[in-house]
């Protein structure tokens, strides 16, 4: 439970502060939006007369619930002057009998229900009135929504099947692994064309998935939304599973399914905006549009064609922390990946920003509301499920958003690294391969705060969809579709599978947190991906993928694919990797050759296109070094210059004798890179 004490009580320098020294102007600034969330929680409470866990339990009360003698609904709809439910039951007209009743002040509605009055399956919604308007809604904390074929309308089902899911696992305990996380979307991820299901996911994809190494699911679209293309980020329905991919039972399956496997399943959760939608949607829920949202200029978000929920609201912030435990719980997912951060934190929401010093962080220009749920949502989550995770996606660099609350943070475990796929991008697309860099490769993948753990990663979804291109196709582009079979491989698609691989290890052997991979790019799928939309003939054919393609040996792909497996494989292979600290061994900018060190693993790369190097010397711990991967070899689609089966000795130096250390001598190929790891004595 958060700490009861007052702005006036707590520590002069908050920790965030005492490690950052740069922060020590903005004291004032830090301290007081601790003290907000210490308020806030305390206000939600009641002084902690319940815990943060029992407050957001508003999905236990609000919505449609049976008992063992009836059915009760209630709404939050403080602008309605009546209601009444509609549906299959009712031929889909208004009756006295169905009619909600105020409760006092609250702005909330209830009806209690005879059990033969509804039954499994039967579709419905509420009719609302408000002063100068009445319509159609879907309640907002409805569990379930389903969409006409025909009509293509939406409506709520009420569910109450005769045999539930009971889970195998009730309490999963998660691996102490580094996160190696597999980004994934359940209705694309079929090699058929159309729309993949929870049950399809969880027979075909599951399995590579862990095969491959992963231990970590983050599924993306899970809320419902009205429209397929918008990747699950315009959501209506914020407690429904989207029906497009099957029933509730079939999504807690898959993640029961996934915990037998040791994967952890993390939602890709949407709560920065809501689709504007009003018959599907909160966007007018009960003829005021500010129910949820924030009013006036704030409303609506211009880059995105959404609403923007007013976290300044206890009332919403009811909603979205129920909305936090009611996955946790319900569905057993083990966190959340907070979409669209940076667009919650700033009254701007960061678009066009530079973020180029710590003032623009704490000018005046931040919601202190958002900022407040944000780690709001955390300490639930965090009380909820102690070893569940939550990830920011944030792109500013807002200071002590992964630090512990009490240090001053706002208590996510990890913010994604999102400025590495930006370094990856801006290097292929700007600099010939003569120039790159090795010191500034180094600097660009650790470059964060020391107190913060991140989630690194080359690319995501978001570099895959049209209009934007994946690593593979910017290596390789149209000869991905010409010289992809074994044989037919021309200069363009061997740089490309070889920078494929040494852009992957050397981004993911320096995380302090854990990687993330979005689905088929781990084998350089060939496709983006695009929705079927009007501009496409409403055609699913990029909307999957295309696993075909690795199966097949005679093409390319699956080297890259077994290659990833190996690399993880790798890493994995060391106790807590992640607390090992990178010791830069060499760089040489000319040469283009790095070197570091993690523990007992040491990793060389060489980026030059065209030098290769014998006999190229660094220095370390003496001992044998055996190769244990090799992104050359001819397993991986490499050349095998080098003889990987020779164990490495360190030469005598007398004067590096004296540091324990001698040196390793190796030669090295042109566009290769290599890991070896030191024999135990």
């Amino acid at each position: 439970m958060v700490s009861t004490k007052n702005r006036e009580e707590q520590p002069l320098m908050l920790d965030i502060v005492k490690h950052d020294p740069w922060l020590l102007p903005f004291t004032d600034a830090i301290q007081g939006r601790h003290a907000r969330v210490i308020s806030k929680c305390n206000e939600l409470t009641a002084n902690q007369e319940i815990s943060l866990s029992d407050f957001a339990d508003g999905h236990l009360y609000f919505g449609l619930h049976k008992s063992k003698t009836n059915w009760v609904f209630r709404e939050w709809a403080p602008n309605a002057t009546s209601i009444y439910l509609i549906g299959d039951f009712n031929d889909w007209k208004e009756a006295d009998e169905y009619k909600l009743t105020p409760l006092g002040g609250s702005g909330s509605w209830e009806i209690t229900l005879p059990l033969e009055a509804l039954k499994h399956g039967d579709l419905y919604k509420m009719k609302v009135y408000w002063n100068g308007g009445v319509g159609e809604r879907i309640p907002a904390w409805c569990r379930r929504v389903v969409q006409d074929p025909t009509t293509m309308i939406f409506s709520a089902q009420v569910w109450d099947p005769k045999d539930g899911y009971t889970f195998s696992i009730e309490h999963f305990k998660p691996s102490k692994q580094p996160l190696f996380i597999y980004e994934c979307h359940i209705g694309m991820a079929e090699d058929e064309e159309g729309v993949g299901t929870y049950e399809e996911f969880r027979i075909k994809v599951l399995p590579r998935i862990a095969t491959d190494g992963y231990n970590c699911i983050q599924i993306m679209a899970i809320q419902e939304h009205p429209y397929y293309g918008s990747f699950g980020y315009h959501v209506s329905s914020f407690f429904a599973p989207s029906s497009r991919f099957g029933t509730p039972e079939d999504l807690k399956r898959l993640i029961d399914d996934a915990h037998s496997r040791g994967l952890r399943v993390i939602m890709d959760l949407v709560q920065s905006h809501a689709v504007k939608n009003e018959v599907e949607g909160l966007g007018n829920l009960c003829g005021d549009p500010n129910q949820f949202f924030y009013p006036g200029s704030r409303h609506t978000h211009p880059a995105w064609d959404s609403l923007c929920f007013d976290y300044g609201k206890n009332e919403v912030i009811h909603f979205l922390l129920s909305n936090c435990k009611y996955w946790l719980t319900e569905y057993k997912f083990d966190g959340f990946r907070f979409d669209g951060v940076t667009s919650m934190l700033y009254y701007d929401h960061g678009l066009g920003a530079a973020f180029t010093n710590y003032s623009d962080y704490y000018n005046g220009h931040q919601d202190d509301n958002a900022i407040a749920y944000l780690t709001l949502a955390n300490l639930l989550i965090h009380e909820v499920n102690p070893v569940a995770i939550t990830i920011a996606e944030e792109v500013s660099g807002m200071p002590g958003l992964a630090a512990p609350f009490t240090s001053g943070g706002y208590d996510f475990d990890y913010r994604l690294a999102m400025n590495i796929p930006d370094f990856w991008i801006k290097l292929i697309k700007e600099e010939r391969d003569e120039n790159w860099r090795p010191s500034s490769i180094l600097w660009e993948l650790t470059n964060r705060r020391t107190d913060e753990r991140s989630i690194s990663y080359c690319e995501s979804h978001d570099q895959a969809l049209v209009g934007d291109k994946t690593i593979i196709f910017r290596l390789i582009d149209a000869d991905m579709y010409w010289h992809f079979k074994k044989g037919d491989e021309n200069g363009t698609v061997e740089r490309g599978i070889a920078l494929h691989k040494m852009i992957r290890l050397v981004t993911a052997s320096t995380i302090n947190g854990g990687y993330l991979n979005f689905m088929g790019n781990e084998f350089g799928h060939p496709e983006w991906i695009d929705f079927p939309r009007e501009g496409n003939g409403w055609s699913y054919k990029y909307a999957r993928r295309q696993w075909n393609l690795v199966d097949n040996k005679e093409l390319l792909y699956h080297y890259l694919g077994e290659f990833d497996t190996a690399m993880l494989a790798t890493l994995k292979s060391v106790d807590d990797f992640t607390a090992l600290p990178i010791n830069e061994i060499w760089h040489d900018d000319e040469d283009q050759v790095l070197a570091y060190q993690r523990g007992d693993l040491i990793f060389i790369f060489n980026w030059s296109p065209t030098k290769s190097y014998m006999d190229y010397g660094f220095r370390v711990k003496q001992g044998a070094y055996d190769v244990i991967l090799n992104t050359d070899a001819k397993s991986f689609g490499g050349f095998g210059f080098a003889d990987d089966s020779v164990a490495h000795l360190t030469n005598f130096d007398p004067l590096l004798h004296r540091e324990g250390k001698g040196w390793l001598k190796l030669y090295i190929p042109a566009r290769s890179a290599v890991v070896l790891k030191r024999r135990e004595e």
